[in-house]
């Protein structure tokens, strides 16, 4: 069954998704596997992931430093206000 891991609806605190990566890790320690889809950095961080991010030419194999969502992620709690400022 999917259990309680199955919440594409809720959304998780900076602490909730840590304790979904230790889950995870548990889980697959036992065998299992997972396929995520998120704009989570912290489940992108997941040690030894297979991360692919989706862009118009279609799905393509990045590093964790290589995602654009860990760049914005980066760039915004760097400097936040001048992350900000392009926003108006």
């Amino acid at each position: 069954g999917h259990g309680h891991l199955d919440r594409g609806h809720a959304a998780l605190s900076f602490h909730r998704q840590l304790a979904l990566v230790a889950a995870m890790l548990d889980g697959v320690e036992a065998g299992a596997q997972f396929v995520v889809a998120t704009h989570s950095p912290i489940l992108m961080s997941y040690p030894g992931a297979d991360l692919f991010e989706i862009g118009p030419e279609g799905p393509a194999r990045r590093t964790f430093d290589e995602l654009e969502t860990v760049g914005l992620w980066r760039s915004l709690l760097d400097d936040p206000t001048r992350f900000l400022r392009h926003l108006h």
